[in-house]
């Protein structure tokens, strides 16, 4: 019988210790240190090289002689997830999906494994958290009653191999990662060891079979998904799903792709029969929004190639205390201190003795330089206590000289503002050169904040 012992591995980076340390030496990190029994290195290294597969053998070959095959794409039914995939779903593609817990991860999937069947497809649905009754369950809530769609509750490697290579699936979900373990290994379900060699086998697998491997991931409480970094780094695609439990929007990001875009926004509506793709997020994100009061704007901002309109907002109230507050929601705190300070200096705005709330409607993250003008006008509206006009939208990056700098792809703000039916848009005049002028929709060009302000409330 082997000699075991106590080993300390960090479940951020896998860094193995004997004994506990609150730092990991590795990645820095705090308590990330947990207790695990590992063999003798003797028996451990023996035992790899035994677990280890040959490799391809294949030989080099020059870059041109390599045949430049298309990439065959397979549409998941699901439109907005296809865009954020790129177009579809390669064959052989590992892809991981990650999200808070109750967000829908497990929801989207089945509607997907769901419309591949109806395409014809054989998928198999792996489950090592839910007893296949409780799959069942859900399947007959959605309305999905697919025979070519097999279920395996299982959390062993070696079974789920053998089960895949019997049944040969087009693609394949494996719910959740962190739950998956290989028998031969001492450490437990979701350890650093466990996570990187149950993934190493389903991508061997996905590469050798051209099944298409979706893994649901777990996340910490900082929103990363649970394991060793290198998960990351071994998948093709990296999809997070956000969303308050308590909200009915989900926003489906691609953090990692391979094969397309890593700006691409999916936006779903969770209801009673499963995901709903949102046709017309503008619409929707505008639809509640208050007419007539102060401290509301409608930006323009894009994600991806998707123009999005929504509705910033402010509120500025006195402040009892030494220090105000400063209370941001879908924004970066430091750019929003930024443009404060710029309102202050060269518009005459004061805000020292205010208490100031910005929030963005929809449960956006605005990070893009342009919507510093949409900001900063909102602030001015609350402080001043006069409304934006409910037709007129505003953008612009803001410089610490109060100058309005030129944003990229214009055009295309402008073109879904006139399609929303907004009749003024105030942007940087630099843009106005070269802007077609669309029917309808009126263009005022800024240099400055002070300007922008003056044409807002006169």
């Amino acid at each position: 019988m082997a000699r075991e012992k106590t080993v300390y591995a960090c479940t951020a980076c896998g860094y193995e210790s004997p004994r506990w340390l609150g730092q990991c030496p590795g990645c820095g990190a705090w308590n990330t240190m947990e207790e695990g029994i590992a063999a003798v290195q003797a028996e451990k290294t023996a035992a790899k090289a035994i677990r280890q597969r040959p490799g391809t053998g294949a030989d080099p070959q020059p870059i041109t002689e390599i045949p430049e095959d298309d990439t065959l794409r397979v549409s998941t039914g699901i439109g907005e997830l296809d865009r954020v995939l790129g177009g579809g779903i390669v064959e052989g593609a590992l892809i991981l999906l990650g999200g808070d817990p109750g967000v829908g991860k497990s929801t989207l999937l089945i509607q997907v494994c769901a419309h591949l069947c109806r395409a014809g497809k054989r998928v198999l649905y792996v489950s090592g958290e839910e007893s296949a009754r409780q799959i069942k369950l859900r399947a007959a809530r959605l309305g999905i009653r697919e025979p070519n769609l097999y279920v395996l509750a299982e959390n062993a490697m070696d079974n789920v191999e053998s089960r895949m290579q019997g049944l040969a699936p087009d693609a394949m979900v494996i719910d959740s990662i962190q739950t998956m373990y290989r028998p031969e290994m001492a450490s437990a379900p979701g350890s650093v060891s466990q996570i990187r060699e149950c993934t190493s086998l389903l991508l061997r697998l996905a590469k050798e079979s051209g099944t298409a491997v979706f893994l649901v991931g777990h996340v910490t409480k900082e929103g990363a998904i649970a394991g060793p970094r290198m998960l990351e780094h071994m998948v093709d695609v990296v999809l997070y799903f956000e969303g308050d439990r308590q909200q009915e929007y989900r926003l489906l990001r691609a953090v990692k792709n391979r094969f397309g875009s890593v700006n691409e926004l999916g936006v779903f509506q969770m209801t009673g029969e499963g995901m709903r793709v949102v046709e017309n997020p503008s619409e929707q994100l505008l639809s509640h929004r208050a007419k007539g009061a102060s401290g509301s704007v409608v930006f323009c901002g894009l994600e991806g190639s998707r123009p999005l309109l929504c509705d910033v907002q402010a509120l500025c109230a006195q402040s009892w205390f030494g220090t105000p507050r400063r209370t941001v929601e879908g924004a970066d705190t430091g750019r929003v201190s930024l443009l404060l300070a710029v309102l202050e200096k060269r518009a005459g705005l004061k805000t020292y003795n205010q208490d100031v709330y910005i929030n963005v409607a929809g449960g956006l993250e605005l990070s893009e330089p342009a919507a510093d003008l949409a900001l900063c006008t909102a602030v001015a509206s609350s402080l001043r206590d006069q409304p934006v006009g409910a037709e007129v939208a505003v953008m612009g990056e803001v410089g610490l000289a109060g100058e309005v700098r030129a944003i990229p792809q214009c055009a295309r703000r402008v073109a879904e503002c006139a399609r929303l039916g907004f009749s003024t848009v105030i942007l940087p005049k630099e843009n106005m050169k070269s802007l077609p002028r669309p029917e309808g929709v009126k263009l005022i060009g800024v240099d400055t904040v002070m300007q922008a302000v003056a044409v807002v409330f006169g």
